[in-house]
């Protein structure tokens, strides 16, 4: 049993790496709240990927020469994922707290096993439904009293439905990641993502924002942490299962409550309470039941 709890706890490089970049992406809810209050989301999202993009192919620009249609299919696919993911996150966060988007957008991790069984006909384990209702429960609390008169607010709606591209990307990032080359799809996914940021612009009637010294720092900033979480999540998938990831990942919320405390955010204790839920509906639905077998009753084997 001791060997069993050390080998538990012993995290492989990918793993630890994946832990780091949790903390930093909880981190950044608070930082586009603070740049959505001077920019529109979804210019925002666009400039935060054009910079991620524009570091990554300084870092790859060697390995862009031999670029495949493979690669480019692959990287646009995921780009799509997070630009759908991060856009709509990027839209809610315009009118609810850091802490509560990071807690809703924490919905994504039991829709992964959900969207596994969708796609590749592997159904999910009983527990991965209790997670998901677990997860439900902690939402409505999230949302507070308007949720149960089901007048849930526009930053919610829109986050909520973020939560299903994100958990795509999660999906296809492990399905290509032995498949392509690591610097080229990610180059080609921020790219995408950042394009169709400002492409969504003149269809959904944004205008550009006044200059800002906040939202341009902003996007340097989480246009540098977006490339080093992005490079991190394809490098690290190639040996981390999708299920073990989003076990990491699960901690997300947490990051983003301490450091929106830290900043002033005071959620109520309902809200507290149904992120804890959130947490351990991600929690559950990797629990793994196994059942013992009866011992043999073979007379044979009998001394």
């Amino acid at each position: 049993m001791n060997s069993n709890r050390l080998r538990f706890l012993r995290l492989r490089p990918q793993e630890i790496a994946l832990l780091a970049i949790t903390a930093v992406w909880g981190g950044t809810f608070l930082l586009v709240h603070w740049a959505v209050e001077h920019t529109g989301p979804w210019f925002f999202v666009g400039i935060r990927f054009l910079v991620a993009g524009a570091i990554s192919v300084v870092i790859f620009r060697r390995s862009l020469r031999g670029i495949r249609w493979v690669d480019i299919g692959a990287g646009a696919a995921i780009g799509v994922m997070i630009y759908g993911g991060y856009g709509l996150q990027t839209f809610g966060l315009q009118t609810i707290e850091s802490s509560t988007s990071a807690f809703i957008t924490a919905l994504y991790v039991p829709l992964v096993p959900l969207l596994q069984w969708a796609v590749f006909r592997n159904r999910p384990p009983a527990m991965a439904f209790v997670g998901a209702g677990l997860a439900f429960v902690g939402l409505l609390l999230i949302a507070g009293p308007d949720a149960f008169a089901l007048t849930l607010g526009a930053g919610e709606i829109a986050t909520m439905i973020s939560t299903l591209p994100i958990a795509g990307e999660i999906i296809l990032i492990s399905l290509f990641a032995n498949r392509i080359d690591l610097g080229r799809i990610t180059v080609v996914q921020l790219f995408t993502a950042g394009l169709l940021g400002l492409a969504t612009m003149p269809v959904v009637g944004e205008a550009l924002p006044s200059f800002s010294w906040i939202w341009l720092g902003a996007a340097l900033g989480l246009g540098a942490a977006s490339c080093v979480i992005q490079l991190t999540m394809n490098w690290a998938q190639k040996k981390v299962s999708p299920t073990r990831a989003t076990i990491i990942y699960a901690g997300e919320p947490v990051w983003a409550a301490v450091i929106g405390r830290i900043a002033g955010e005071r959620l109520p204790v309902t809200a507290l309470i149904g992120g804890a839920l959130v947490v351990l509906g991600t929690l559950a639905s990797e629990i793994r039941i196994v059942r013992r077998r009866p011992p043999s009753s073979d007379p044979v084997n009998r001394s």
